[in-house]
Formats: C-alpha cells, sequence, structure tokens
C-alpha cells in the first residue's frame, strides 16, 4: 500500500531529536571542562560515529556495498567531511567552552541565512522580499545576545568561533546537498565522519602531538564518569537524533523540520541553565526570540521553483548538520 505521512509523528521525532541535541550541548561542555580538548573531542566524535553509522550501515541493506565511492566523488566527499564534521564541531566545542550554551548556538543558527544570502548572491536565485526582514531581525537579535550597548562581555573568540561554524555549517549544506543527490543518509555520513576522523589524526600527527584522551578515565565534578558522558555523545547526542531527523523527513516538508529544529537553541538554553547554572539575560533572551524569527523568514524567503538546491535535499542536510556540530 502506498506510504501515508503522519506529521504529527514527524513533528514528535523533530522535537525528540532537539531535545537529545540540547542534552549533547551540556554534556559536550562537560566533558571539555574535565579537560579534553576540543579538537580531540572532535576527533573521538567522528571516530565512535564512523563506527556507529558503519555497524548500521552493515546491517541494513544492501549493507557495506553502500559505503563504495568512484573517484569522482571523493573531492566532495572530503570537503563535505572536513567542512561539515571536523571544523563545524570543533568550533562550536570552543565557543561553548568560551560562552554559554545557548548562546553559541544562537550565533551558529545563523547558518540558514548564510545559505538564503549565497542563494541570492552567489547563485542569483530570486527569494521573498522578506528575507531583508530576516536579515534586519537577525542582527537585531546578535546586538541584543551581544550586548553591544555595554561593554561587550561575550568572549570575543567564542563570538568568533560561533560565527565562523555558523558560515562553514552553510557550506556544509551546500555540499550535503549534492551528496545526497547521489547516496543515501547513512554512506555519505558515515563518510563524513570517516573523513574527520582521518583529518583530525592527520592534523595531530603534523603538529607533532597526539591526541590525550586519558582525561576520559575521570569523572565530572559532580562525579559522573566521562565514559557514560562519551556514550551518550556518540550515541544518544549523534547517531540517534541523526536518525530521527532523517526519518521526520519522510512525514513532515523539509522547511518545517528546519523550523521546528529551531526548538533545539531554547531547549539547550534551559538545560545550561538547569544544570550547569548558565543563564540569559532579558536582553539576551529577547534577542535570542528576534534572531530565530529572523532566520525562520530566512529560511522560507527562498523561492520553492528556483530554490539554490532542491528542496528535500536541502532539508535533510539542514536537519543533519545539527549532528555535526553538537
Amino acid at each position: 500500500m502506498p506510504f501515508r505521512p503522519r506529521p504529527a509523528l514527524g513533528i514528535a521525532m523533530v522535537t525528540l531529536a532537539s531535545l537529545l541535541f540540547a542534552v549533547n550541548g551540556t554534556v559536550s561542555k562537560l566533558i571539555l571542562r574535565a579537560g579534553v580538548s576540543a579538537p580531540d573531542l572532535t576527533t573521538l566524535r567522528a571516530l565512535g560515529a564512523c563506527a556507529g553509522l558503519l555497524a548500521l550501515g552493515a546491517a541494513l541493506r544492501p549493507g557495506l556495498r553502500r559505503f563504495a565511492i568512484t573517484a569522482r566523488q571523493l573531492p566532495l566527499l572530503i570537503a563535505y567531511g572536513i567542512t561539515g564534521f571536523l571544523a563545524v564541531p570543533m568550533l562550536y566545542f570552543v565557543a561553548i567552552a568560551r560562552m554559554p550554551v545557548g548562546v553559541a548556538l544562537l550565533f551558529e543558527y545563523t547558518a540558514p541565512l548564510f545559505v538564503a544570502l549565497w542563494a541570492r548572491f552567489g547563485q542569483r536565485r530570486p527569494v521573498r522580499p522578506r528575507l531583508w526582514a530576516g536579515l534586519a531581525l537577525c542582527l537585531l537579535g546578535l546586538a541584543c545576545v551581544a550586548e553591544v550597548w555595554g561593554d561587550l562581555s561575550l568572549d570575543g573568540v567564542g563570538v568568533l568561533a560561533g560565527l565562523g561554524a555558523a558560515v562553514l555549517l552553510a557550506a556544509y549544506f551546500i555540499l550535503g546537498a549534492k551528496g545526497v543527490a547521489s547516496r543515501d543518509t547513512v554512506s555519505l555520513t558515515g563518510w563524513a565522519f570517516g573523513v574527520s576522523a582521518v583529518a583530525g589524526l592527520l592534523f595531530r600527527a603534523v603538529s607533532g602531538t597526539a591526541p590525550d584522551w586519558r582525561a576520559l578515565g575521570g569523572h565530572t565534578d559532580g562525579g559522573t564518569p566521562l565514559w557514560l558522558l562519551c556514550a551518550y555523545l556518540l550515541i544518544l547526542g549523534t547517531i540517534v537524533p541523526y536518525l530521527l531527523i532523517a526519518g521526520s523527513l519522510r512525514h513532515l516538508p523539509a522547511t518545517s523540520v528546519g523550523i521546528l529544529g529551531m526548538i533545539e537553541p531554547v531547549l539547550a538554553a534551559a538545560v545550561a541553565w538547569l544544570t550547569l547554572g548558565e543563564w540569559l539575560n532579558p536582553a539576551q533572551l529577547a534577542g535570542g526570540a528576534l534572531l530565530l524569527a529572523g532566520v525562520a523568514l530566512a529560511e522560507t524567503a527562498r523561492v520553492p521553483v528556483a530554490a539554490l538546491i532542491e528542496p528535500v535535499p536541502l532539508g535533510q542536510n539542514e536537519a543533519h548538520a545539527v549532528a555535526a556540530r553538537t
């Protein structure tokens, strides 16, 4: 019988995935606080996620054959993996180590705005006028989050890392749209995590430093074993929510998935407030609301008929990209 989309199920899947991603922000910060560096955590996550997706791909039809590639596909896979699965999460980890988790995510969540701007100026695609309203709201929201009228209490390196992650995340959307046109999402993401892991290890080899994961044998200040937090990071913070987002696209339009996913910064800020004592003042909360509203306008500003990339692949990778940074 024909497949019947179930929107309510899709909404539940996106909501659960956003919650898992939100918790993952706090989990990642606890690991970083325990002494694991951002590059080491990025490499560890890439290795673990790659192994998990290889196992999943082997268990599902057509098995390991799904991971076969051609020479022409290799450059895209390398760029895709380094951009979205190495640089983005590394910059995100730097940002959350220096700023509240919710603030870091707000900066990173400007990525769809950069995609819309690329559609307008990079490929000269038509966009709806509300793109400019969205841009104005984003700039106003960022100004409130950073409290530019004061003495800029936010860490400068953290802000640059968050914005850098947003720009690279936008590039990841565009590269991923090309990759998903010829590969299934499990093999595409598995390859990307593999490239990220190899690149991270090569970087350490060239720099003459080896990954130092000895701290993972320790505990947080509250007594939680770090290996348990890493298990969450790999399974519930990466693989499971990624699969939930992929499944939700069978029940909801891509744009709906992208907009629903914007609850992640809100949930992440709430989790960080409850567990880490990080809180946002009223001006920052208002700025966050303006920023998310601006991103929502930008996200829906592209004209579907002449979109930057095909609607479904773009939505898949916008959703999957969260897994790469959190």
